[in-house]
């Protein structure tokens, strides 16, 4: 029976792996500072949880040293420079020294599609420095680089619906990006395909959905799909350059994490697509869903829900 170490797996992604790796036979441990936060979990077979801070190299080791394989799935989409290099950059560095001492060679890493170190956003040049940390290592490391994610649980469609909800019209920066959005469990798949097989060490994955669509697009489908307007949707107007960037500095000034950041935009400058150059999701045996075959049961004016968080979220248990 294999064992699993998991870092940030009380996220979105997170718990999906988790609801995958409870169905194989493996033991999965949740590292989190907060053992409330994996409340969600908790009845999920064959999990523990274990109360520590990813940064904490020295409470770390031993439990790396106990397991199979780490998984990293630490990510954080806002925040200034020091913010980036902590989470992408030097957990990464953390984690790969504290595996060398234990003996521990697996690692698992999700990074980001558009991962570069002549980026434009601090997020993707701290995504692409978190990479040449592990891939430099000497770690047998396999990475996986997602585009954005939807399912369930997503703070991306979900946010969209419930603004059309709110507002008559949509006003929206970098309306013309281009996304092809990958379900949650698809990249959940890709993952514990990672886990299995050996031969996916020292590879790259971009993990893509089969469509690609615009920014505006995706906002109108929010839209559509949750009923808004009897299914129409609210107007999206595009702002133009200087209009959006003054609307992301209002938005980071607004309590709680910013719905849009100049940062944001800055990563939006180059489309989220994947390259062609490196393996996706079929590589690794996973036909990826289409955006319109699992988006309106989500949105849809039922709030039909899928999976253990879902069927908790219904319940009003989570």
């Amino acid at each position: 029976m294999k064992k699993i170490l998991i870092l940030g797996g009380t996220g979105f992604v997170g718990s999906h792996l988790c609801e995958k790796l409870a169905k194989l036979p493996c033991r999965v441990t949740v590292v989190t500072r907060r053992r409330d936060t994996a409340r969600h979990l908790q009845l999920l077979p064959m999990l523990d949880i274990a109360e520590v801070s990813a940064h904490d190299s020295s409470s770390l080791a031993p439990l790396l040293a106990e397991h199979d394989a780490v998984l990293n799935l630490v990510g954080i989409l806002h925040g200034n420079e020091s913010a980036f290099e902590k989470a992408h950059v030097q957990l990464p560095l953390e984690l790969s020294r504290a595996c060398e001492a234990v003996g521990q060679r697996r690692i698992i890493h999700v990074s980001a599609l558009g991962a570069s170190p002549n980026a434009a956003s601090m997020y993707q040049r701290s995504k692409a420095r978190g990479e040449a940390v592990l891939l430099g290592s000497g770690l047998d490391v396999s990475m996986l680089r997602p585009s954005v994610i939807f399912g369930a649980e997503d703070n991306f469609l979900n946010t969209f619906a419930r603004l059309q909800q709110i507002f008559p019209v949509i006003p929206l920066a970098a309306s013309q990006a281009r996304f092809q959005p990958v379900w949650v469990e698809d990249v959940a798949s890709a993952l514990v395909k990672c886990i299995e097989d050996k031969s996916t060490i020292g590879q790259t994955y971009e993990a893509c959905g089969p469509e690609v669509f615009t920014l505006k697009q995706l906002v109108q489908l929010a839209g559509r799909y949750s009923g808004v307007n009897n299914g129409d949707g609210r107007p999206v107007i595009g702002l133009p350059a200087a209009l959006a960037r003054l609307q992301a500095w209002l938005m980071e000034l607004a309590p709680g994490e910013p719905l849009m950041s100049r940062d944001n935009l800055d990563a939006m400058k180059t489309d989220n697509v994947a390259s062609g150059k490196l393996p996706g999701l079929a590589a690794l045996g996973i036909t990826a869903s289409a955006l319109g075959a699992i988006a309106p049961y989500y949105l849809g004016a039922q709030g039909l829900r899928s999976g253990l968080m879902g069927k908790r979220k219904t319940a009003g248990r989570f």
